[in-house]
């Protein structure tokens, strides 16, 4: 027996920058929770999670229509982080399951065939006459079963209580995971439909550029215009043609960045079904939105609950000093066989007081009063950036709201503009300066109309995230039908 239990107990034993950005305000949020449980992998690979994941079997040969809604239903099944956060909280129920162990009964049965030969010189006896050297072989049947049980641990119990809210912990922490997977994707699938607005942008800008090409070559051929007019569009039409190329390229890496977050087969095509059009919500006040998020939130809520479990955990620690009252005992049927044999039984019930541990009490009371602290600094902490998430997600709402309308009054401006340069190059009253200028200036006005209905789009999505309901409520937020 041990010094401090007199009883036996058995027991077992490369991404666009504003892709990084929005993952980087993701992580913001789920990183100080999620770092409460040892088996995690947070930090820097939660960024390689988010955007990770395991590809769904083999590709077909037929292009896949995705809708917004199969692109995150995928994602919550297949994508790293959501794997990753589901067996962590799998990892705190089982460890919940192994401190309730400690105050269950621990019952063992066996079974045991013992033949054995001894040789009385191993025990430093001599030969003695008339006694043979060697007894045996003998041979005997034990069937036996043990049985121990706590009655009373305090330390045990409040571990008990730790483990089970930990388990909460990690299941609220589960729940934000799939919240910031379903930003992930959708800011993934909203990069696909800018960049798929981009180059219907720029192919219009090939084909105006193109027509003022073939006008300017027509003339300088015909003799009314010089040949630096020629020299002039067709640098245009060069540049409009380069820029569609890069476009093409953006486009291509936007959609294998989606397919990598939501574990599409390898090589799989596929191309969007949804375009989410421009939308506009109306939510509620800021303060509204901040009781909704602080009661929503999965990361504040798990760091609440883990906070909680820091504390119950210190109050086991302290619990050591405790008695421990527990009983054990076994029984046994032995003999030749098991038709000749007889039963045997021992039965113990003591108490343990710790007396001195050497300092092992006050180490792990130092070590759970430091970790309380931790908690409670890493729950204030996302308190605050709650907040911040709501009030950010509000103001670039609105930002965006107002740029999405400046930039339609720009590009009606930009065309209309266009049109007057190509009617005053056409009558002769100027050359093609202006005309390429006035082009650039239409696709600098397209690019902003573009870049703002995507920020409108991100915005939204955004503020579901920062009320912690982007997972039930990303549809409606995003106008989709």
């Amino acid at each position: 027996m041990t010094g401090d239990v007199q009883y036996r107990l058995t027991q077992p034993i490369l991404l666009r920058r504003r892709t990084i950005l929005a993952m980087l305000l993701t992580l913001c949020c789920v990183i100080p929770a999620a770092g409460q449980y040892p088996a995690a992998s947070y930090g820097a690979g939660q960024a390689s999670a988010l955007s990770g994941s395991v590809p769904s079997g083999p590709a077909s040969n037929e292009a896949l229509r995705l809708t917004l809604r199969d692109a995150i239903i995928r994602a919550l099944r297949y994508n790293l982080a959501t794997i990753e956060s589901g067996q962590n909280a799998q990892i705190a129920r089982g460890q919940r399951l192994i401190s309730l162990s400690k105050l269950l009964p621990q019952v063992n049965a066996g079974l045991s065939e013992t033949v054995e030969q001894l040789s009385l010189a191993t025990f430093g006896l001599q030969q003695i006459q008339g006694i043979p050297n060697i007894v045996g072989p003998s041979s005997y049947t034990s069937v036996d079963a043990t049985a121990s049980q706590t009655i009373f641990s305090f330390e045990s119990i409040q571990r008990f209580r730790a483990a089970r809210t930990a388990e909460q912990a990690a299941q609220l922490s589960y729940q934000d995971i799939l919240d910031a997977v379903t930003l992930t994707v959708g800011n993934a699938y909203l990069q696909v439909i800018e960049s798929d607005s981009r180059i219907q942008a720029r192919e219009a800008q090939v084909r105006n550029a193109k027509a003022l090409y073939d006008q300017a070559l027509d003339e300088v051929q015909a003799g009314t215009a010089p040949r630096i007019e020629a020299t002039r569009t067709e640098v245009q039409l060069r540049t409009e043609e380069y820029n569609l190329s890069v476009t093409h390229n953006n486009f291509e890496i936007a959609k294998l960045t989606l397919g990598r977050a939501i574990g599409l087969p390898l090589g799989q095509e596929f191309e969007l079904a949804d375009r989410l059009p421009y939308s506009e919500i109306n939510p509620s006040t800021v303060e509204d939105a901040l009781n909704v998020a602080y009661k929503s939130r999965g990361d504040f809520r798990s760091a609440l609950d883990s906070e909680k479990s820091a504390a119950q955990t210190l109050s086991a620690a302290r619990g050591e000093r405790y008695p421990v009252v527990g009983v054990n005992g076994d029984y046994g049927d032995i003999g030749r066989t098991l038709g000749h044999s007889h039963g045997d039984f021992t039965f113990q019930a003591g108490i343990s007081v710790p007396i001195f541990t050497g300092g092992r009490i006050k180490g792990d009371i130092t070590q759970a009063e430091a970790e309380l602290q931790q908690r409670k600094a890493e729950a204030e902490n996302i308190r605050g950036q709650v907040d911040y998430d709501v009030r950010a997600a509000f103001l670039n709402l609105n930002a965006a709201k107002e740029q999405v309308a400046v930039a339609q009054q720009n590009v009606d401006l930009a065309n209309e503009n266009l049109a007057r340069s190509k009617d005053r190059f056409t009558s002769g009253v100027t050359d093609s300066v202006e005309v390429v200028q006035a082009e650039q200036s239409l696709a600098s006005a397209n690019d902003q109309y573009i870049t703002s209905l995507y920020d409108h789009n991100l915005a939204k999505l955004s503020l579901a995230r920062a009320l912690g309901v982007a997972r039930t409520s990303y549809e409606q937020y995003l106008g989709e039908k």
